[in-house]
């Protein structure tokens, strides 16, 4: 459509992985759709576990069910349209669409991060100060913490994606990447953006850099207390309990940081879709695995839900 002498865009395209051969697209689908089944089978595994067995009423479980609800949003939002974009070639995404991608995309990113947080903090009292924990992460605290992080995501999605679709798309309408991210959207725009990237800067130090700074702090203050334990049994079963969301943290921060804090010349478009693809995709399928094979209490109370599943008569 055409606007004085601009052409405005009304559709986006996703130039996803269609420079591979249509054989290893195909199998991309399959190995993507297979994540995808494993992802959401596993967080839903998650939250019905969490919520019905009595013995993980805790709060570090109260916050896992928090993060497999993010996560699973997080997938929504971007593996339906990839496999699109593989398998039937369904590439183009309208104006609207590509916003709303962004939007949620900000959301969930934004408050996991928040989150993620939490959860360290969450670590942090129990483990430093244990005797207080109970008055310290009462529900009602638990709940305020939880509705924090879910609402952290608003602003930062709001903003950046508002200002981001103000600019005017004049030009080329192909999107280097396999869903809407900022970077390959921005540099679509025929405009001056610096003013939107000092800004988005910004944001991304307020709702990455720093709760990763926040979760280095409790990590360090926890390791410090787990060394300065007496017995030997004290100090794995302190660690046992923050070693799986440590994990976590390290896998989703490692390539997030990779991502959105490097020069943009430093990486490929395509090493840029491979990163992504690592925390859009893959942590949120290893999230559940590894709060399953590395959490005793869950591993039990799995063997106890299939227990009942299958026995429903015995006690």
């Amino acid at each position: 459509m055409m606007w004085g002498n601009w052409t405005v865009v009304s559709e986006f395209v996703l130039v996803s992985f269609s420079t591979l051969s249509s054989e290893l697209q195909v199998l991309l689908f399959f190995l993507f759709l297979t994540i995808y089944l494993i992802t959401l089978m596993g967080n839903v595994l998650i939250i019905l576990v969490t919520t019905a067995d009595s013995a993980l009423q805790s709060p570090m479980y109260f916050f896992l069910r928090n993060l497999s609800f993010l996560e699973i949003g997080f997938n929504l939002v971007i593996v339906p349209k990839m496999l699109g974009t593989l398998i039937i070639r369904d590439t183009t995404i309208s104006f609207l669409g590509c916003a709303t991608q962004m939007y949620f995309f900000f959301f969930f990113g934004a408050a996991e991060c928040c989150l993620l947080a939490t959860m360290a903090y969450d670590r942090y009292v129990a483990i430093c100060d244990p005797l207080r924990y109970p008055v310290i992460m009462d529900h009602r605290a638990c709940a305020q913490l939880a509705a924090a992080s879910w609402a952290s995501g608003f602003p930062v999605a709001t903003v950046q994606t508002t200002w981001i679709f103000s600019f005017p798309f004049c030009g080329p309408n192909r999107v280097n990447h396999f869903f809407c991210d900022s970077p390959p959207v921005i540099a679509l725009v025929c405009a001056d953006t610096s003013l939107f990237e000092l800004e988005a800067l910004t944001a991304t130090v307020l709702f990455i850099l720093f709760p990763f700074l926040l979760i280095l702090g409790s990590y360090v203050r926890i390791l410090s207390t787990i060394f300065r334990m007496p017995s030997a049994e004290g100090k794995r079963k302190a660690f046992s309990t923050c070693s799986s969301h440590l994990l976590v943290v390290s896998l989703f921060y490692s390539t997030a940081i990779l991502t959105y804090f490097r020069p943009r010349s430093s990486t490929s478009p395509e090493g840029k879709k491979l990163l992504s693809l690592s925390y859009t995709v893959v942590t949120p399928m290893l999230n559940p695995i590894i709060y399953s094979l590395r959490n005793s209490e869950v591993k039990a109370a799995l063997k106890r839900v299939i227990r009942k599943a299958l026995h429903p008569q015995k006690p």
